[in-house]
Parts: C-alpha cells; sequence; structure tokens
C-alpha cells in the first residue's frame, strides 16, 4: 500500500508539471519585420510553451512547427467568413489547404479557430450572418476529411457575447441581441465534443473605465471583492469566467469545455500599459492557474493561450496604441520582464540567432529649428507609417522632449525601411548617427537584418495610413511630403 501511494504520488506530481507547463501562446504576425519562423518555434520550445494559438495559415509557419510537439490551434480570418459560409466546396479546399496538408506532413493540428471575436460590438453585426454556416462547413469539411475526431472547430469570442444583468457571475448569460445565435453555436460546439473559446481582457476592463479597482485587475486580493451568494470573487478573471459558465449552465451546455483563447497585458501604449503591470498580471495568471483549483464555477486545470507571444508593429491602433505592445517578447523575441511560465525554466528565454541591421539611427538634425513649417508634416508622415505608439502621456517614451519625439517618429520610420538613407531625409530635417539616443526608459530600436526577417514574406507597410514599400514608391512619396 505504501508503495503504490508513493507512485501515486508521483504520478499526481508528473500530471501537475504536465499540466503547468501546457500554457499556450498567440503568435501573431502583423509586424514590418517578423522574425522567421523557425527562431520562433525554437523560442516556443524553450520556454516550454506546448500549444501555439495562430490566426491564419502561413505555410512557413506551419512548415517550421512541424514535428515540433507543439499542438496548432490555426484560425481562419473573418474576410474568409463569407466565402467558407456560402460554399461548402470553399470550405472542403480551405481544409484540405490549410488542414490535411500540414497535418499529413506532421503539424499536429488540435484545432481550427473559425473567426476570431467576430461578434465583437464593434464590428455592427457585420459577422451575425456568416459565422455559424461558417463553422457549420468547416466542420463538415473536416469529417470529409476523415479529420473530426483529431481536430476540432471552435470560434474565439470575446468576452462581451454573455452579459449579467446584476453584475454578478451567477446571473450571466449570453448577450440579448445575439442569444439564440449563441445557443445555436454553443448546442454545434457540443454536439462536436468541440470547446467554447473566450478571450478575456481585464486591461479593457480598465483602459474603458479609469476608475475600475485596479487591485480587482490581478491575483492579489481585492480591496473590495465581488460577494456572489456564498462565492467570493477576489479578481475579474474568475468573475468573468464564470460569467461565461452561468450562461452555459443556464442555457443547459454546463459541462462544455472552455478554452482562454487570449489573456495578458500590454506594456506601453497606455499608462496602465507598462511592464510592472503585464508583469504582475501575467505572472498573477501564471501562479493562479498552476494551482489547478480553476475558478469556483469551474474547479480543474485552465486550459489557456497567453497574448501574445511577440509584440507587432503593424497591428491596427484603433482600439488603442497599446494595441501593438501585448507581447511577453519583444519584436526582436527578447524577455520584456522575468516571469515563470511553470515549466522547467524560472524566467523567460529569448530567441536565438537573431540577426540586427547597423548600429545607427536617424535623429533630428541638432542645427535643425522646432519652428520649421516642415517639422510637423515630416513627424505625421513617419509616424503615419511607422510606429510612434511608445510616445505619448505615461508610456515608455513619455519623457522625451520635442526634438526626442521628432527623432524617435524618424528613427521609426528609417529602421522600418531597412536604414535606408533615401528614409533619413525629411527635407533635410534629419542625419544619420552611430550614437545610440536611447534614454534608461526609452529605447530607440535597431531593426531586425531585412535578409533574416523577410526573406519568408513580402513586407507591406500596413496600418490604416497609406502602404508604403521600401524603395522608388516610398522614396517619391517622401519628396512630396517633403515638397
Amino acid at each position: 500500500m505504501g508503495h503504490f501511494s508513493e507512485v501515486l504520488k508521483v504520478l499526481c506530481i508528473l500530471c501537475l508539471m504536465k499540466c503547468v507547463s501546457g500554457i499556450g501562446a498567440n503568435w501573431g504576425t502583423q509586424a514590418s519585420h517578423p522574425l522567421p519562423p523557425d527562431i520562433v518555434v525554437q523560442m516556443l520550445k524553450d520556454n516550454g510553451f506546448q500549444k501555439v494559438k495562430l490566426f491564419d495559415a502561413e505555410d512557413d509557419i506551419m512548415d517550421a512547427l512541424r514535428k515540433s510537439g507543439i499542438q496548432v490551434m490555426v484560425g481562419i480570418p473573418n474576410d474568409l467568413l463569407a466565402g467558407l459560409a456560402s460554399s461548402e466546396k470553399t470550405a472542403e479546399n480551405w481544409v484540405s489547404t490549410n488542414v490535411s496538408k500540414h497535418v499529413d506532413g506532421g503539424v499536429d493540428i488540435r484545432y481550427v479557430a473559425v473567426g476570431n471575436e467576430p461578434f465583437l460590438q464593434t464590428f455592427n453585426g457585420s459577422y451575425l450572418q456568416t459565422t455559424f454556416p461558417a463553422l457549420q462547413n468547416i466542420q463538415a469539411a473536416l469529417i470529409k476529411a476523415g479529420l473530426s475526431n483529431q481536430v476540432k472547430v471552435t470560434v474565439p469570442l470575446n468576452a462581451d457575447v454573455y452579459e449579467s444583468s446584476s453584475g454578478l457571475p451567477s446571473d450571466g448569460d449570453f448577450r440579448s441581441n445575439i442569444h439564440d445565435l449563441m445557443l445555436s453555436i454553443v448546442k454545434f460546439l457540443n454536439d462536436n465534443a468541440a470547446p467554447f473559446t473566450v478571450n478575456i481582457y481585464p486591461f479593457i476592463s480598465l483602459y474603458d473605465d479609469p476608475n475600475f479597482p485596479l487591485d480587482y485587475a490581478f491575483f492579489q486580493g481585492a480591496a473590495s471583492p465581488v460577494i456572489d451568494g456564498s462565492i467570493t470573487y477576489n479578481n475579474v478573471f474568475d468573475a468573468n469566467h464564470d460569467t461565461l459558465v452561468a450562461a452555459l449552465r443556464k442555457n443547459g451546455f454546463g459541462n462544455l469545455s472552455i478554452i482562454i483563447g487570449e489573456i495578458g497585458w500590454p506594456t506601453d501604449g497606455d499608462m496602465n500599459a507598462n511592464l510592472q503591470y503585464a508583469r504582475q498580471f501575467n505572472q498573477g495568471f501564471m501562479n493562479h492557474i498552476s494551482s489547478n483549483q480553476g475558478t469556483p464555477l469551474r474547479p480543474g486545470p485552465v486550459d489557456a493561450y497567453l497574448f501574445s507571444l511577440i509584440d507587432e508593429d503593424e497591428k491596427s491602433i484603433q482600439p488603442g496604441n497599446f494595441e501593438r505592445h501585448w507581447g511577453i517578447f519583444y519584436y526582436d523575441g527578447m524577455p520584456k520582464y522575468q516571469l515563470s511560465l511553470g515549466s522547467t525554466n524560472s524566467t523567460l528565454v529569448g530567441a536565438k540567432g537573431v540577426k540586427y541591421q547597423d548600429k545607427k539611427w536617424c535623429v533630428f538634425k541638432p542645427t535643425a529649428s522646432l519652428d520649421d513649417p516642415k517639422v510637423a508634416p515630416s513627424v505625421s508622415y513617419a509616424c503615419g507609417n511607422a510606429d510612434c505608439t511608445s510616445l505619448g502621456y505615461k508610456t515608455s517614451c513619455g519623457d522625451l522632449d520635442a526634438r526626442g519625439n521628432i527623432s524617435y517618429a524618424f528613427n521609426s520610420y528609417f529602421q522600418e525601411n531597412d536604414q535606408d538613407s533615401r528614409a533619413c531625409d525629411f527635407s533635410h530635417l534629419a542625419t544619420v548617427t552611430t550614437e545610440d539616443p536611447s534614454t534608461p526608459t526609452c529605447k530607440f530600436i535597431i531593426m531586425i537584418d531585412a535578409d533574416s526577417a523577410a526573406s519568408w514574406r513580402l513586407r507591406p507597410v500596413e496600418g490604416g495610413s497609406g502602404v508604403a514599400y521600401l524603395g522608388l514608391i516610398s522614396f517619391l512619396t517622401l519628396l512630396l511630403v517633403a515638397l
């Protein structure tokens, strides 16, 4: 009996280790100079990530994941939903190209994420008619391909698809204007042994409401907890999660499995987006789920994907400047702060083999005048075609003076255009220097070497303010601004 109990204890420890180290990561690629996929996959492995969630099915990324031992959730962008909803053949072709081919090649695909937060209220109903039919057609295509037992369908949804009339988790139900649609989707997921995927963002609660209690966003107790009957909620994650559990229970699906598709905290672009808060939240979350206690209404291990792995300098900033700074790693795969993921590593392991451009920066000329009428349009152009989201009130570069702000904008554009000398002119207001203009809090970046970063993908500069390509087009555009 004693020997049996020792064996049981060891098995429990091994199970705990597996559960703890099973945290996933969201790998987005909306970056001007994305890290090569093989470097990212090695970084995932070095940090003990066993799962990764993708927003598309790029061949080079899937190839890098082949036989890596990493489980994959592959995404379908929202703009494909209409075509998939209207044609079973389109869905079959998508599965053949983006799932079957890669499974046959050794990629461990476990889920297909149909859309990304398609019922977000800011989308104004754009995907209400197409999401469920697309989900059904993808499931039918997986069945036809003989993959439905291995690969499950799901729809990553924002937490705004459910609500509570009283503010208490126990009163949770699905949003009234999509209630019937949500029940149809939930029943379909349940019938196909597929999970409900939800993205939970306590940071957004704080961003939307400056009076939101900061301690309630973290996992260290709250001065004013939420009392729901016999349950006390000390953090917003548990309360939000259990509002969903209550909604599922209320509608007869209390046992449906739940995946946290995205959860995290940004590090820049807003007064509450900083390294200290991000580390506090992410470490608090990791410690919370490492206990395997779950939440009051759903005890047990939590299946989650951190958002996100790496910063993306081309993400839309319509929701806020923080959107480009969700990574636990910087753009070059270097760790932002110490974070224990519960694996054998006590802190994050950075990317290996990253190549950088030369150590030179583009800055505002010391002899140039702040009163020059060409300064404002030049800065506007630089920020519109590069990334200036680290500038602003209480951001990492908020300590810069006017000349520093201009230099930061110029350098961002210069680096994004691979240090081309033509990208450091701005009507003769700028000059190249080999002296690092960074401050203790504000990093003037040197971009990843173009040969290593862009060798696997054409590198457009996106983001709502036009498209600029390195070379003649961007040079001519720059000249037009200068005139």
